[in-house]
């Protein structure tokens, strides 16, 4: 009985929450960190909190252009929730392709574009990639059924830790496979940040397109995704 049970949950596991889409998703969340980081005037794509720190740091010190240039890709971050929301909203009843998939050619679509971008337009660059930063982490939450980001870590953190704590005092196996699930997250983001380093460092701004690459390996996964 037990074992029906747990075969029927795993059927219910959609393509695009599995673990290898959600890896590829994660090294693509890293990369695009350390991208906007490295060679867009050292802003962050994900991590707004960061943003939102040194953008008030500056604000109080009268550092406007500077502050702005953290704000703006923070409101891009909130508009790309919204997008992907409306998404969601409009073809999740799809038949012919995903919304899922639609989310992911939008970012890649996006983010090829801004590898033609020159340094002059930095802000511009850093907002289009937080948006489509945002956009993938309000599209793809779960992991083989647990609620996680794939572009930030401090969530997957949280949740792993506690699953830790959850297995020492119950010994409760499904406690250590979800922190297996958010520690391997947290360790391929962590892979994408630092391979993202390197490239950005050899390619400068057209690096993003490494990005383009895993995203479109994640979408050709998703082709027998489960409406």
């Amino acid at each position: 009985m037990l074992g029906n049970k747990l075969a029927e949950q795993k059927t219910k596991i959609q393509t695009s929450e599995t673990f290898l889409v959600s890896a590829v998703l994660a090294i693509s969340g890293g990369f695009q960190d350390a991208y906007t980081y490295n060679v867009r005037d050292e802003v962050f794509s994900n991590a707004q909190t960061g943003n939102v720190v040194l953008m008030s740091q500056h604000f109080m010190m009268g550092q406007w252009k500077t502050a702005f240039r953290y704000f703006f890709p923070i409101l891009a971050f909130a508009l790309g929730v919204l997008v992907a929301e409306q998404i969601q909203s409009r073809y999740k009843n799809s038949k012919r392709i995903h919304w899922r998939q639609i989310v992911v050619i939008f970012e890649m679509t996006i983010l090829f574009l801004v590898g033609f971008m020159p340094s002059k337009w930095n802000l511009l660059a850093t907002m289009l990639v937080s948006f489509t930063c945002s956009m993938q982490v309000q599209t793809f939450r779960k992991v083989n059924g647990y609620g996680y980001a794939s572009t930030m870590c401090i969530g997957n953190l949280r949740s792993g830790t506690e699953s830790i704590s959850v297995y020492i005092r119950n010994r409760n196996k499904e406690s250590l496979r979800k922190t297996v699930y958010y520690y391997g997250i947290i360790f391929v983001f962590a892979m994408g940040a630092g391979i993202g380093g390197l490239l950005t460092i050899w390619f400068g701004v057209q690096a993003i397109w490494v990005s383009c690459i895993l995203l479109l390996i994640s979408c050709l996964l998703m082709i027998r995704e489960k409406l």
